[in-house]
This record gives C-alpha cells, sequence and structure tokens, in this order.
C-alpha cells in the first residue's frame, strides 16, 4: 500500500489560492478514479475535482469555508502498488482545461441579490427557474458506505431544515433534484403530519458563510464602502402601455410573446443619450469615467444554481421583439447553467427588479463599476383623477408603477437622475413614442 498526496492543482492563471465549497468523500471513503471529490471557489469560478487514482481517503485539508493554496496537500489516498506523480499532473491539466469557458464567480455574484422575478405580463425580469424547469445535474457517484447525496438548491435545503423535513424522504417530479414543489407536494400529501406546524420551534444553527454567497457578501459590501448612494422614486401610469402591449402580443403570429420589460428597455435606451454619465463605468483608482455608447443591459436571475446576470448586449440597437426574443434566450441560458462567460460580464447598466414582491419603492445597491441601477416596482390598480376630455376630471382605475434608480453620487447628480427617470416616465405613459425611431 502506498500513499498518494493529491496537491490542489493549478486551476488558472494568476490563481493562487481556491475556497473549499462542499467536500463529497470524508476520511475512510473509497473512491473510483475520476469520482468527485470537492468543488473549490475561486475568484476565476467554481470548479469540481475528481480524484486522479483509486483508493481509500486518509486525510483531508481543511473544512467547507477554508482556503487552501494552490500546490498545497488537498487530500491523502491511499492506494494500492505505486502511483505516478503524472496522475496527479493529468488530472490538473484537464481541471485547467475545463476552465476555458467557465464563467467567473465574480461575473455571477457581483450584482444585487434579487429575488425571483415574476413571469407573468405585468412583472417582467428575466424569469428564475421555474419550480420544474428542466436543469442538467450530474448524478453523484454513490460512495461506498454512504447513501446517495439528495440533489437540492441551497434555499430547497433551507427551507427542508425549517420545515424539519428529511429530503431523503421526498419524490422529486423530474430529473433527480428536490425542487420547492416538489415540497409542497410533500407537505400537501402529509398534511396532519405537523410538518411546517405553526408554532413548532426548530433549533439555532450556525451556517457558514462561503461560496457565492461569500462572494455576493464581499462585492456588496465593497459597494456601499466605495460608493455614495442616493436613491429616487417616481411614480409611472403604466395603464396605456398595459393596453399596447395586450394589442402587440394579440397581433404578434410567431414572434415571443412580449412582457413589459422589452418595452421598458426601449425606453430607457431612447433617453440614455441625453444622460450619457448614467451608462457608465467609474474606476475610482484611476479616477476615470467610462461613458459607453452603447446599452449593454444585466438582467438579474435567481436560478437553482445560484444567482446569474446575463446581459443583453447593444439592447439600443434592438427592437421590442429582438428584445423578447434575446431575454427569453439568455434566460433559457441561465437557468439551464450554459451562460458562457461573454454572457455574464461587460454590463454598463443594470435593472433589477424583486418582481410581485417589489413593494411600493426599492433603493437597489449600485453594482460596481457602473453608476447606476434602476428597479421597477410591482404595477398596481388604484383610482386616480385623469381627464375627462371636456377641462374637467373624473376618477378611472390605473395600472400605476413606481421606478427606483440609484447612483453613485461621485458622477451622477440628482438633478441628472431625476431627469433621466421623468424621461423614462414620458415614454413609457405615452407608449406609442416607444414604437417612433
Amino acid at each position: 500500500m502506498a500513499k498518494f498526496i493529491f496537491k490542489m492543482p493549478d486551476v488558472g492563471e494568476g490563481v493562487a489560492e481556491a475556497e473549499v465549497v462542499e467536500w463529497h468523500v470524508k476520511i475512510g471513503d473509497r473512491v473510483e478514479e475520476d469520482q468527485h471529490l470537492v468543488d473549490v471557489m475561486t475568484d476565476k469560478a467554481t470548479i469540481d475535482i475528481e480524484s486522479p487514482v483509486a483508493g481509500t481517503v486518509v486525510e483531508v485539508a481543511g473544512e467547507v469555508g477554508d482556503v487552501i493554496a494552490i500546490g498545497s496537500m488537498l487530500l491523502v489516498i491511499e492506494v494500492e502498488g505505486e502511483v505516478s506523480e503524472d496522475q496527479a499532473e493529468a488530472a490538473a491539466e484537464q481541471i485547467g482545461d475545463d476552465m476555458s469557458d467557465a464563467p467567473t464567480s465574480e461575473q455571477v455574484a457581483e450584482r444585487i441579490e434579487v429575488e425571483n422575478p415574476d413571469a407573468s405580463d405585468a412583472d417582467d425580469a428575466i424569469a428564475a427557474a421555474p419550480e420544474h424547469a428542466p436543469t442538467p445535474a450530474p448524478t453523484p457517484t454513490p460512495v461506498a458506505g454512504t447513501a446517495a447525496k439528495v440533489l437540492a438548491s441551497p434555499a430547497v435545503r433551507q427551507r427542508a431544515r425549517d420545515l424539519g423535513i428529511d429530503l431523503a424522504e421526498v419524490k422529486p417530479a423530474e430529473d433527480g433534484r428536490v425542487r420547492h414543489g416538489d415540497l409542497d407536494a410533500f407537505l400537501a400529501y402529509n398534511a396532519g403530519s405537523g410538518f411546517g406546524a405553526a408554532g413548532k420551534a426548530r433549533a439555532d444553527e450556525t451556517i457558514k458563510v462561503i461560496g457565492l454567497r461569500k462572494r455576493i457578501a464581499q462585492n456588496m459590501a465593497a459597494a456601499k464602502r466605495h460608493i455614495p448612494h442616493f436613491t429616487y422614486v417616481e411614480e409611472c401610469d403604466v395603464t396605456d402601455m398595459e393596453e399596447l402591449r395586450a394589442q402587440l402580443n394579440a397581433a404578434r403570429g410567431d414572434k415571443p410573446k412580449l412582457t413589459m420589460l422589452p418595452l421598458l428597455i426601449t425606453a430607457i435606451c431612447k433617453v440614455i443619450p441625453q444622460f450619457p454619465m448614467i451608462n457608465a463605468r467609474f474606476d475610482d483608482e484611476a479616477n476615470v469615467v467610462t461613458r459607453y455608447g452603447s446599452v449593454h443591459l444585466g438582467m438579474a436571475a435567481q436560478t437553482d444554481g445560484g444567482l446569474m446576470v446575463p446581459v443583453i448586449r447593444d439592447a439600443q440597437s434592438r427592437n421590442l421583439w429582438q428584445l423578447a426574443r434575446e431575454i427569453g434566450r439568455l434566460a433559457e441560458a441561465a437557468r439551464s447553467g450554459k451562460a458562457t462567460s461573454e454572457e455574464l460580464s461587460g454590463s454598463t447598466l443594470t435593472v433589477t427588479s424583486l418582481g410581485p414582491l417589489g413593494g411600493v419603492a426599492t433603493t437597489p445597491v449600485i453594482n460596481r463599476p457602473e453608476v447606476a441601477i434602476i428597479g421597477p416596482n410591482r404595477i398596481v390598480e388604484r383610482p386616480m383623477f385623469v381627464s375627462d376630455g371636456m377641462g374637467g376630471e373624473r376618477i378611472a382605475k390605473r395600472k400605476l408603477m413606481n421606478i427606483s434608480i440609484s447612483c453613485d453620487h461621485r458622477v451622477v447628480d440628482g438633478h441628472d437622475a431625476a431627469s433621466f427617470i421623468q424621461g423614462v416616465k414620458k415614454l413609457i405613459e405615452t407608449p406609442a413614442l416607444l414604437l417612433v425611431d
């Protein structure tokens, strides 16, 4: 028997260390060659590391959340006979090759955390993955002596813990991954069994902040620490815009269905040229502001795999149907985990929405180094005084939506932010102007 020391491989150019996100083996486990050992996260990506040899794990380096230097011992595997160091080098090279197209964790985590946007006609951020959207996920190889791992997102696991549900008892509807809908079905089937009962206390727990959540925390802290934020909110009457959208959808033929989002993006792009400081990035170390001629619009989407923010390239050059089609394509790429590094980077302005949870107003945090972020809020119906066409007023039911904008006060003046939103308001309240070049 010999001990094979598997060192943390070189997982990318310029990467000096990696954080342990999740161990898939423990001391005493038997592993096979190419078996999934551990997930690690760097500033470049989250990486699955596989075993270059078969044997028994006798030592592991660090716990979840620990940072391990490249070239340091990752784990020790006891093997039969002698093992060449070339096997470890070959494994490291393969991991490096797999990294070539991986989106970086900064690209994924750099945006504001956003709740699942509603996919209904009224709320229109890029839709998060539906409860039973097909999400490719590899089936982990059961380790000898242990049960196969239940596939579920961190949010589903947390909810199951809160409800006192053993995920192993929940039958997934498809592809082997337990989702919120599966928990709902389990609760309905076991009604009266005490799951989720009111007043049921659960034990306190300490959760280590690691992986993507850690990156989000770091980026949000940096944004608030470096950027003097201010937020402006304006109420807009979107009744006529919603009527126009319904008419366009009724005559769309084989075109994609329009949500409110393509119309809002069109309004933003039409007004941006008058306020170039809003579509910009600020390098505060070099003290340089870059104002962009094209609008590369970042849209946040919450998926089972975490927060993804695809970028709509050259949004100003696309019509409503092209925007709708690109939103749908990027949403599917985010849901399936197939979004490329290029599709997740390079935004010059971000739009974020809480969908039906949007409330009256939001104060979104700027995605550094951008200088502004726009947040459409929930559409509500309220009675309003409107013109009766004869010089008087009448009360009518109208659809209203607040639009929030947070800006970097070092670059954007309050007057400019307010004037920009007033320009957007004029267009969406007179939606025929959106169709005029």
